[in-house]
């Protein structure tokens, strides 16, 4: 189970990921870390930047440098990565790789509540995410192989095709089944769209709700 941290913000992750390299004022952190693509690794709300920013150096984890100006612009705070702060990076990523954790993405959330479009509109609905998957996959598959850049800095890039490329598999089946008619329970599914009915051992299924584990 993951442990609590004292800045769990993800944010905070990249912050002292991308400080790891040498100090940094927020400003040119958020710009690294966009050209690195984090905003598609992880969920950021680049707002919260100076917040995090912050609360990583009230518990220690960064340490100003100094500050900067540049031109006509305000003094700029520069930022460096303390020994505690290193170790809690190390300690996070560890953490990451080693333990997993539940998360439901947006479209299994969808799927949870999927009776409440009928088969034919749903089925539309998966040939136009299909084919929005397979485009994706093909341009990362065009990106990685054009990439001229070390792989160790691609992994999560393979990851994610990876898991997109499992999605499509298993849109495409579950296509297919509603298509060729072969979806158990299928007619029930449609039944239920015709005439706002489930049949009573369903409705009582649906009443209990899904077993406890």
């Amino acid at each position: 189970m993951a442990k609590r941290r004292k800045v769990g913000n993800l944010l905070g992750l990249a912050v002292l990921s991308t400080v790891s390299a040498k100090p940094m004022h927020p400003y040119e952190m958020a710009a690294v870390m966009r050209a690195r693509g984090k905003d598609r690794d992880m969920d950021i709300k680049w707002g919260s930047l100076y917040t995090v920013v912050g609360n990583l150096e009230k518990h220690g984890f960064l340490a100003v440098e100094g500050s900067v100006r540049e031109g006509a612009r305000p003094e700029r705070t520069v930022y460096r990565i303390t020994d505690a702060g290193a170790a809690e990076l190390a300690d996070w990523v560890r953490e990451l790789i080693a333990v997993p954790e539940r998360e439901v993405p947006r479209f299994e959330a969808g799927l949870s509540v999927l009776g409440a479009l009928g088969p034919d509109e749903v089925a539309v609905l998966l040939r136009r995410r299909l084919d929005a998957l397979e485009r994706q996959i093909a341009a990362d598959e065009e990106g990685l192989a054009t990439a001229e850049v070390p792989r160790i800095f691609l992994i999560e890039e393979e990851y994610d095709l990876a898991i997109r490329r499992a999605e499509a598999a298993w849109v495409r089946g579950f296509l297919a089944e509603i298509e060729d008619g072969t979806l158990p329970h299928l007619d029930m599914w449609r039944a239920f769209h015709r005439t706002g009915e489930l049949p009573p051992e369903i409705a009582e299924m649906a009443e209990r709700g899904a077993p406890q584990e």
